[in-house]
């Protein structure tokens, strides 16, 4: 843990609402003038959205299965290497996983790159000019025999709403922004 570079992970699984906290603290940091290095979790999975499409095929054949809550979809090696650089000096590199084309359009106009929504924008330096760490997503607290994130967060916050709710928002969110059908995601 560090004062110097302080690091905050609200972690919740997709839908749960984590995405309105991280929103409240998002005007919290504006009101009081503290300057966040904001990180999504979605931009630490192995695969982007068609690679994934194509991974849990190949695997269903095998009768295998992979899903973003587990370490094979995920880079929790590089999660817990951002949270141990910015704990030591305030330093690290993220990315950004594309939601939608909107997201997309924004990144290649910041970038001069091409992407398309479902694809990952490069690796990138974090400011240097930042107060604290800010993590958004599944795995801000996760423990593996490979990799401990959680060791380096000073502050852990959980989000779990009510679970038919949580449910309802994923597969309506799911459907509208990625694509996804109501059995595709519930799978």
């Amino acid at each position: 843990m560090s004062k110097q570079h302080p690091i905050v992970a609200v972690t919740g699984s997709s839908g749960a609402g984590t995405s309105t906290v991280k929103r409240a603290f998002e005007h919290i940091f504006f009101r009081d003038g503290v300057t966040p290095a904001i990180v999504e979790g979605d931009s630490f999975h192995r695969y982007d959205r068609n690679e994934m499409r194509t991974a849990v095929a190949e695997l269903r054949k095998s009768g295998g299965t992979l899903s973003h809550f587990g370490p094979n979809a995920n880079l929790f090696a590089e999660l817990e290497g951002l949270f141990q650089s910015y704990s030591q000096n305030g330093e690290g590199k993220k990315r950004y996983y594309l939601h939608n084309e909107e997201e997309a359009a924004e990144h290649n106009t910041r970038l001069s790159t091409d992407l398309h929504s479902g694809q990952f924008t490069p690796w990138e330096n974090i400011p240097t000019d930042t107060d604290l760490l800010f993590y958004e997503g599944l795995h801000g607290g996760v423990v593996t025999e490979e990799a401990n994130v959680a060791q380096y967060v000073d502050l852990l916050i959980g989000v779990v709403p009510i679970v038919n709710l949580e449910w309802i928002q994923k597969i309506h969110r799911d459907g509208a922004e990625r694509g996804y059908s109501a059995e595709a995601t519930v799978d």
